[in-house]
């Protein structure tokens, strides 16, 4: 190995270190990387650049456009009113009729928005029915990915695998080319989930008493008891505080230690911070308790006496700008006017101080806000708003439903059909031509708001893609993805070009679990590329391994963005997605290692 092999492998290192870490974001780790390679001469500014004009990459950013025209036009919201069973039914069937006509979606649909409007939807659903929402949450976000394998459009991964094929002088995917497997892969994890899947998840079902309204939520605040009050000195009793009989008390905070006052009699002292809940109906009378200041930050009172208060819930996304940072430290009310009265991560509440605990991505926060809240940031890409109700609500014409079903069908038929179309000079239309014509016709009829556009496009993931590009090239130029190649080669070298295959796979799919599929994608496409051709061998049968590996993240909530919401949304813990996550990427592992070779030949 010469230095240039060296240096990239040792980046690589560092890169995925970066990722895992979260130091930065995905697109400006993989950017940062991608600069040092030109500066050290491993990759010229030309092949530093070169993603940025790639049509794959240039693909996903106008199919963004598209999603958010969908999203606004309201049809997702109609179908979940369809789609959704109106009675009980055994737990598989509601879960096979609730995941087919998802991953029918997500096949076509950027997976986020799906995702964030029916979560909310089928947590009420299920509540209704007296189900358990777990159940059904984790199997919502699977879904997705199901679809997301079956078309070319399915997922960004499958683009930027596709467009490295046409950059190394490969015809590219065609649009259901990757539904050859993907189909059966969704198949088996449909029957998966609903016979298996669903066993090995919680089941905190919660009974809806009659009269008791379904989306009542429980608040929790922080208090402290001042100088005076007249709870120094009181026992905690079972929870209760004093003559309160719907506040609970779970948890008292003094000097640091967290007690719980269900195991241990506590007597209340000067400056204790009291954890207390009680559900919506009953915030004021959390206000009113006389000796206790309430320490959730933000003025709270004058915040309620707006008659137009909303409940409302979101995620932070990765670039939510307070990540890191304390509420007093970020100051979410100045900013935003909302007050934060709970905060939900990986599958519990916060039992200490609001205005003291540091922000993470992926975090669930309860808030309460005005219509100008909603109005304003329902749009934004530092979190994701949800509600009770499901995405923030706003007028549905129907109109945009019908110009949003044929605009997205034409586009479907067109990138499908369009080899058999007249050419352009010369070109034939592609997918790229066709979602860009359904985007700019998704402007002009204003199904989304063009002045807004820009806000619709995930600017990290464009960046991720094309710098994945560059990421390639070091690979290739420094001879690592020949040394990769090579060892893995010589370690399996009796067993033929499947048992290759079935390292590369495996390799992508631990990579997607950790860092970005997008990442993951670009470190694994020049080694198989040098792997098929140290082997005289047809290197597809590789991409598609890298494509279905990359998209089939199951394990982890960090390996998949709807994964991640869906874990704050659903409160699951990290083990609730290594239980029924492993064995499902197991099955597409199995299942690729089968019917690759039968599909397309090496």
């Amino acid at each position: 190995m010469n230095l240039s092999t060296y240096i990239v492998i040792i980046v690589i290192i560092a890169m995925v270190v970066a990722l895992v870490k979260d130091a930065m974001r995905p697109g400006l780790v993989i950017f940062s990387a991608a600069v040092f390679f030109m500066a050290t001469g491993i990759i010229t500014p030309k092949e530093m650049v070169a993603g940025f004009s790639n049509k794959g990459m240039l693909t996903v950013a106008v199919l963004f456009l598209v999603s958010e025209g969908v999203r606004y036009s309201g049809i997702l919201n109609k179908f979940a009113a369809v789609v959704l069973p109106k009675k009980k039914r055994s737990t598989p069937r509601l879960l096979l009729s609730l995941m087919l006509p998802i991953s029918a979606l997500s096949a076509f649909l950027n997976n986020t928005p799906v995702v964030i409007i029916f979560a909310p939807v089928v947590k009420k659903w299920a509540e209704r029915l007296n189900l358990s929402p777990d159940k059904f949450l984790i199997p919502l976000s699977y879904a997705t990915i199901f679809g997301g394998v079956c078309t070319l459009i399915g997922t960004s991964t499958n683009l930027l695998v596709n467009g490295m094929m046409q950059d190394s002088g490969y015809a590219g995917l065609d649009m259901f080319e990757l539904g050859k497997l993907g189909l059966i892969i969704a198949f088996f994890g449909w029957i998966y989930i609903a016979f298996v899947g669903h066993l090995l998840l919680p089941n905190q079902q919660k009974k809806v008493k009659k009269n008791k309204r379904i989306d009542s939520k429980e608040y929790y605040f922080n208090l402290s008891v001042t100088k005076e009050s007249k709870y120094i000195g009181m026992v905690i009793r079972d929870g209760i505080l004093g003559d309160s009989k719907t506040i609970k008390v779970v948890g008292v905070e003094r000097n640091a230690t967290m007690f719980d006052p269900k195991s241990e009699r506590i007597i209340l002292q000067e400056n204790d911070k009291l954890l207390v809940c009680g559900l919506e109906e009953n915030i004021e009378n959390v206000l009113s308790i006389k000796g206790l200041e309430v320490l959730t930050y933000g003025d709270l009172k004058k915040t309620l006496q707006n008659e137009n208060l909303h409940r409302i819930e979101l995620v932070l996304a990765p670039r939510f700008p307070g990540i890191g940072l304390t509420f007093e430290e970020f100051d979410f009310y100045s900013r935003y006017k909302g007050i934060v009265v709970a905060i939900h991560r990986n599958g519990s509440n916060i039992f200490s101080n609001l205005t003291q605990e540091r922000l993470r991505a992926g975090d669930s926060l309860v808030i309460l806000a005005d219509e100008d809240f909603v109005e304003i940031w329902s749009e934004s890409k530092i979190f994701f708003l949800v509600s009770s109700k499901g995405e923030v609500e706003r007028p549905i014409k129907t109109y945009k439903i019908g110009w949003t079903i044929v605009t997205v069908v034409l586009m479907i038929l067109g990138a499908t059909f369009g080899k058999y179309l007249p050419t352009v000079k010369g070109n034939a239309p592609d997918m790229f031509f066709f979602a860009s014509v359904a985007a700019v016709m998704m402007a002009i009829l204003k199904i989304f708001p063009p002045k807004r556009y820009a806000r619709a496009i995930s600017w990290d993931v464009l960046i991720t893609i094309a710098s994945a590009f560059a990421i390639s090239k070091a690979l290739m130029n420094s001879g690592a993805a020949d040394q990769i190649a090579n060892l893995a080669i010589n370690s399996v070298k009796h067993m033929g070009p499947w048992a290759v295959m079935a390292i590369i796979y495996l390799l992508t799919m631990v990579f997607t679990e950790i860092i970005t599929n997008n990442a993951a994608a670009a470190i694994a496409f020049p080694i198989a590329l040098s792997a098929a051709n140290q082997l005289g061998v047809d290197p597809k049968p590789f991409f598609i391994a890298i494509c279905i590996a990359a998209s089939a993240s199951f394990s982890t909530p960090i390996g998949y963005q709807t994964n991640m919401i869906i874990q704050s949304i659903g409160n699951y813990k990290f083990g609730d997605y290594l239980k029924v996550g492993i064995p499902l990427n197991l099955l597409a592992f199995v299942l690729s290692m089968i019917f690759i070779p039968l599909i397309w030949k090496f």
